[in-house]
């Protein structure tokens, strides 16, 4: 009998290429063992900082500008000054793919702190040196192999928080709240956690937006409290346009576990599919027909380039 692997959203196939890649780091492009920042640098003291994660497919950063509004969003509510414009920052991101001879089946990092601190405390004040950018790119590609059929989650205490704390909306450094419940999944033997909102309504995992299928329609949360996924919005869009009942609106547990299916959204791995939630199997833990409708339609749209 043929056992079930079961990966992560993030698992990626070995590929021993990233062992010399170059990273990109405040104008200078520099090898991997070279790579480094000041341990007075406000993103490893405090976690002060802002990130988007990128994807090279056939040439293309998909949805580029759409990663790029939300970083400069998310740039003037932390009050952290990039130091480049957009232009500047787009070349930055293409010298380090050309510096690596990179075309496809990238995963790209594109990091920005408040910068080096005079004193190692968390007044911004004392960040006097002017931003860290940082951008690393890898030849990363999901890994499917084997009979991986999809990944399994367990709801955990730790919530999406109210953005009276910490806007949950804010693609920040600061992912400790998500690391703490994703141990917490672990150690209950899933691969990722599904987290509530303050309510009790389910809203997201630790790392990807989570959507089910019912009755020939899909449900996401309101949105409220969940990142504003990039893929989770392209999705949204396939459906309303293909004439996809999709709903953002609040669900509980009761209507997770009866689903017909799960999947999950992000930058690295496009859809993912859920087999299990709790201890319960999804539908027939097996890849559903919706999925697979969204996949065939989402690289319908990277290959049309409606996005660049």
């Amino acid at each position: 009998m043929t056992s079930v692997q079961h990966v992560t959203t993030h698992t990626a196939e070995a590929d021993c290429r990233n062992d010399n890649i170059k990273i990109y780091i405040d104008g200078n492009i520099v090898s991997r063992d070279k790579a480094v920042v000041s341990v007075y640098d406000s993103g490893f003291l405090l976690g002060d900082g802002i990130w988007e994660g990128l994807r090279l497919f056939d040439g293309n950063i998909l949805f580029f500008d759409d990663h790029l509004d939300r970083l400069f969003e998310a740039s003037l509510y932390t009050k952290i000054d990039i130091g480049l414009d957009r232009p500047s920052l787009k070349q930055a991101v293409w010298d380090t793919l050309m510096a690596n001879n990179m075309t496809t089946d990238v995963h790209i990092r594109l990091m920005v702190t408040r910068g080096r601190k005079s004193k190692p405390f968390q007044h911004p004040q004392l960040s006097i040196f002017g931003s860290t950018v940082v951008i690393i790119a890898e030849h990363s590609k999901p890994d499917m192999s084997g009979s991986f059929q999809g990944v399994r989650l367990h709801t955990v205490p730790h919530h999406r928080g109210l953005p009276l704390t910490q806007d949950p909306k804010l693609n920040s450094h600061s992912k400790l709240n998500c690391i703490i419940a994703l141990n917490h999944a672990i150690q209950a033997g899933a691969d990722e956690a599904l987290m509530l909102d303050p309510n009790g309504f389910v809203n997201t995992t630790n790392a990807c937006n989570f959507f089910i299928v019912k009755k020939g329609s899909i449900w996401t949360s309101t949105g409220d409290y969940c990142m504003n996924g990039i893929t989770r919005q392209k999705v949204i869009e396939i459906c309303k346009s293909e004439s996809i009942p999709i709903f953002e609106k609040n669900y509980s547990l009761v209507d997770v576990y009866s689903a017909d299916e799960a999947f999950l959204t992000g930058t690295f791995g496009g859809q993912t599919p859920v087999s299990k939630i709790d201890g319960h199997i999804i539908g027939d833990g097996l890849v559903g027909p919706m999925l697979l409708r969204i996949r065939k339609l989402y690289k319908a749209l990277l290959i049309a380039g409606l996005e660049h």
